[in-house]
């Protein structure tokens, strides 16, 4: 199986911590040259000097940004995104909105995560198309939720989001297949994340039951009884951006330890 991702170049999103640092983690240890974006610069600086080095021509950068400042986002990603080669394997990767039932979301709780999903996606791809298209080679994965097939009860503006991003990727995978890019989605299911901290914590406030009893309902409905560790999620999106998959496109990859019901 090919694997080697020696040569090429992904930019990883939420990369200095969670999924995104372990999926940069992945991509490195596979060859790759990885260029980690988040907030904080110095989580950043942290992460990057985490990341393995395979092979001498190997090269690694982050760009400190906000994926909600558009305009920051498109001028801060240009530079560094061509030099020195451009990026062939971008990951989507951003945490999810407050939680809360739909009914209750304010409008502007809405369009602030359509602008750091979909809307932040959508700078990035125009960023990285021409280079992918050039070296022909070119893999999209985003990570987005289980939700996209199953909605999460008590998140509603994420739901609504994700699922948009769901078909914003299903549409450029038609459209981007005929010049060799892929366009996919890895659904992860509870995994040992911030995310997580934060969902365990809310259904605590809304319940009054301890966090060891949330947790334990939560794994109930998981066949494999345990939260998933970022790696795991880190493995199956390392497949997508490798040669490997090269004919694997359009599909949403649930890594949740069987607990959706749903085919």
């Amino acid at each position: 199986m090919d694997l080697d991702l020696s040569g090429k170049h992904a930019l990883v999103c939420g990369g200095s911590q969670g999924i995104g640092y372990a999926t940069a983690n992945e991509l490195a240890r596979l060859g790759a040259d990885v260029t980690l974006l988040a907030r904080s610069r110095e989580q950043l600086e942290v992460a990057l000097g985490r990341l393995p080095v395979v092979h001498t021509a190997q090269r690694h950068a982050c760009i400190a940004v906000d994926m909600r400042d558009r305009v920051a986002l498109h001028d801060k990603t240009q530079a560094t995104i061509c030099a020195p080669k451009p990026v062939q394997i971008l990951i989507n990767n951003t945490g999810g909105p407050p939680g809360g039932p739909a009914r209750d979301a304010r409008i502007d709780e809405f369009t602030e995560a359509f602008q750091q999903h979909l809307i932040a996606n959508h700078v990035l791809l125009h960023a990285v198309l021409p280079g992918m298209r050039a070296s022909g080679y070119g893999r999209i994965v985003n990570v987005i939720s289980t939700s996209v097939k199953e909605p999460i009860r008590n998140l509603g503006v994420s739901n609504t989001i994700r699922g948009a991003v769901a078909s914003w990727a299903k549409t450029l995978a038609t459209e981007l297949g005929p010049f060799g890019i892929t366009v996919n989605n890895v659904l992860p299911g509870y995994t040992k994340t911030q995310r997580l901290d934060q969902i365990l914590d809310d259904r605590t406030k809304e319940t009054g039951k301890t966090r060891q009893d949330i947790a334990k309902a939560m794994l109930e409905s998981v066949p494999l009884g345990r939260f998933a560790e970022p790696s795991e999620i880190a493995s199956v999106i390392a497949f997508l951006a490798s040669p490997a998959a090269a004919y694997v496109n359009g599909i949403n990859v649930p890594v949740d330890g069987g607990r959706m019901q749903s085919l």
